[in-house]
């Protein structure tokens, strides 16, 4: 089985639900309360695994009692955590979520240790040269995934990079990535190109395969997903479901579509997995609670 390697965050959310977001200002009264294991890089990681991925997790958390929490949930799930980081000056990463009636989230983080993930913490991990696909996420220092890159194109390896939470990347980070998977405000950040239909799509996906990115795959949400690359460019569509919470759709995504490439599946293929699997984890509370497994994907 090909290795993947997610680097990434890895935090313990706090989610209220209530009807609407609350207007500056503003305190509403709020319904259920959640406490779930989340970040970025750990949902990936969590949905590669479950969806039958050989998963090796890189992060760092505090030396608290969400940290130690972190370590057996993601135990549990059968990834290598032994190059997950203790860091004794720093608390674990938080996320607080507030989740509207119809499933749309809004998202605070408290980075805490996953921000002293550092470019010597990952120099020192001998089997990124293993890896088949290296996965990330933009919840890390920047110095952090740029050195990770340079490593992987010494090596000829494949770095598929969500830019979540959405920043702005250099050409430099962008030239030569195997795969870049935004969303709608991603991509419009990226490239200045608003981001709304397949249209606008199509020019944001050109303008980053200028920039040197090989595949662009534009998730769009409710309408499924844009791929793009120089020889190649199709969508697909999601299907309908009532969404109860959209927190982790994109990682279920990302780590879907990565155990499919690992599995040699050609791109329209890889994408319907990953779409059906982000499809079914809306469906639900949570960040890594609403991932499903492999046996929920009907293909």
């Amino acid at each position: 089985m090909k290795k993947i390697i997610v680097i990434g965050s890895a935090n313990t959310d706090m989610v209220v639900k209530t009807d609407k977001h609350p207007l500056p200002g503003e305190t509403k009264m709020g319904g259920e309360f959640f406490m779930n294991a989340g970040g970025k890089g750990a949902n990936q990681a969590v949905a590669a695994a479950r969806l039958g991925g050989q998963v090796s997790f890189v992060a760092k958390v505090g030396n608290d009692i969400f940290g130690k929490q972190t370590l057996v949930g993601l135990t549990n799930e059968n990834i290598d955590t032994s190059h997950v980081f203790i860091d004794d000056t720093a608390p674990s990463g938080t996320a607080l979520i507030i989740v509207n009636a119809e499933g749309e989230n809004s998202i605070v983080v408290a980075p805490g240790a996953n921000a002293k993930l550092s470019v010597d913490d990952v120099s020192s991990i001998g089997d990124l040269s293993e890896a088949a696909f290296i996965l990330m996420q933009l919840e890390i220092p920047i110095e952090t995934i740029t050195a990770v890159i340079d490593i992987a194109r010494l090596n000829g390896k494949h770095v598929i990079l969500n830019p979540a939470p959405a920043q702005y990347l250099s050409d430099a980070i962008l030239n030569g990535l195997f795969l870049l998977v935004p969303n709608e405000s991603e991509a419009s950040l990226l490239t200045g190109i608003q981001v709304t239909d397949l249209a606008s799509a199509s020019l944001a996906a050109d303008a980053l395969i200028q920039k040197g990115v090989s595949h662009v795959i534009i998730t769009l949400g409710k309408q499924g997903a844009y791929f793009k690359s120089a020889y190649k460019e199709f969508s697909i569509p999601a299907p309908s479901v009532i969404a109860v919470d959209t927190t982790a759709a994109g990682d279920t995504f990302c780590g879907a579509l990565t155990v499919a490439k690992t599995e040699g599946k050609d791109w329209e293929d890889a994408i319907r997995f990953a779409i059906t699997a982000a499809s079914i984890s809306v469906t639900r509370m949570g960040a890594q609670a609403s991932v499903p497994y492999r046996n929920e994907i009907n293909l």
